[in-house]
């Protein structure tokens, strides 16, 4: 070969030397995946890293939006679902979700429903479903314990009756005492469904304005006369 061809093929070795150092240089720039927040990293500037190894560089975490995973029990699913089909239940596309943090204190951010589980842990009976919510001053943290209310849906021309004024036998069923027109006391087998809040909702056996006694149920009974104060004075009522 002439020296002519001897530097030529010199030059083509030297530039994909550089491309290669180009190359590498460009593997000590991590870029990362996603847009979040990192606590405390695993490796320092200048250590040296592979492509293998074990450990992560770090941890990437979204906090804003955030994401709550909430378990709930399969049969409050199955319960949800057939009201949906019977039209008892108004179906949200989107479920809306409130969260209590760790203080008991009410978040102030209103989360959305993202999907439910397609299969129960067969531990605990519970599914799990998945909500984001906004988490603009990062209040919320991965790990936290949260208290978290689903809200499936929306109940029309409901009876809700106080917990405390309803009894149980010990076969489970449900009954009130409830004062008449006549100021006599009546006892009314009840039906009841799922818990909200202090109360009960009432599938049969009141009806809108029954006046429910709440206190003193071991010391009265049905046909006994009464008198009403008016101070605290709680009616069957609608919800929704």
């Amino acid at each position: 070969l002439s020296t002519f061809e001897q530097a030529e093929a010199e030059i083509k070795v030297q530039q994909a030397a550089v491309k290669t150092a180009e190359t590498n240089l460009g593997y000590t720039h991590v870029v990362a995946p996603i847009s979040g927040t990192i606590g405390k990293s695993a490796f320092t500037e200048g250590a040296l890293v592979t492509a293998q190894q074990a450990n992560v560089l770090a941890t990437i975490n979204q906090l804003d939006p955030i994401y709550i995973d909430i378990s709930q029990p399969s049969k409050q699913l199955l319960a949800l679902r057939k009201r949906v089909i019977s039209r008892e239940l108004n179906d949200l596309s989107a479920p809306k979700v409130n969260v209590n943090l760790e203080d008991g204190t009410e978040y102030d951010q209103v989360g959305t429903l993202q999907f439910a589980g397609v299969d129960v842990d067969t531990t605990t009976g519970d599914v799990v479903v998945r909500a984001i919510i906004p988490n603009p001053n990062h209040l919320l943290l991965p790990g936290m314990f949260l208290r978290a209310t689903i809200i499936e849906g929306e109940l029309k021309d409901v009876i809700l009756a106080p917990q405390k004024g309803v009894s149980f036998d010990k076969n489970g069923s449900a009954s009130a005492l409830v004062i008449t027109a006549d100021n006599k006391v009546e006892k009314r087998e009840i039906t009841v469904g799922q818990a909200f809040g202090e109360n009960w909702l009432v599938k049969s056996g009141l009806n809108v304005g029954d006046q429910v006694i709440v206190e003193g149920l071991q010391s009265i009974g049905p046909e006994a006369n009464v008198s009403i104060d008016k101070n605290t004075l709680q009616t069957a009522n609608t919800g929704a």
